[in-house]
């Protein structure tokens, strides 16, 4: 299997009998890749896009980024809500313990 290095972002790689093809070392340390590690594949438009899970997520967050709005997030808001709501079964709960105390004290 021949791969030659052209450039640090180009590479030509022959596919062996298997279907395999071999990752250059440049590429491997330039993708931050270690023997075992998982990489993702997508073909669009007849191109191979290769990449790393973390390469994924900051693509994605870099895509999505765009559609955030600005201020408090989401999550914290419905975290405040929960809690708050939290906050008042609680009371509720206590009050009716209590209620039920001064019931069963009559009884």
């Amino acid at each position: 299997m021949e791969t030659t290095v052209t450039t640090p972002r180009s590479v030509s790689s022959k596919i062996n009998q298997n279907g395999r093809i071999v990752i250059p070392a440049a590429i491997r340390r330039q993708m931050g890749l270690k023997a075992g590690d998982t990489v993702l594949m997508d073909v669009e438009d007849g191109v191979l896009r290769l990449e790393t899970h973390m390469a994924r997520i900051r693509r994605i967050q870099r895509e999505v980024a765009q559609y955030c709005k600005p201020g408090p997030l989401a999550s914290d808001e419905l975290i405040a809500e929960r809690r708050e709501e939290a906050r008042r079964e609680d009371e509720e709960f206590e009050r009716e313990r209590k209620r039920w105390a001064k019931v069963e004290k009559v009884a």
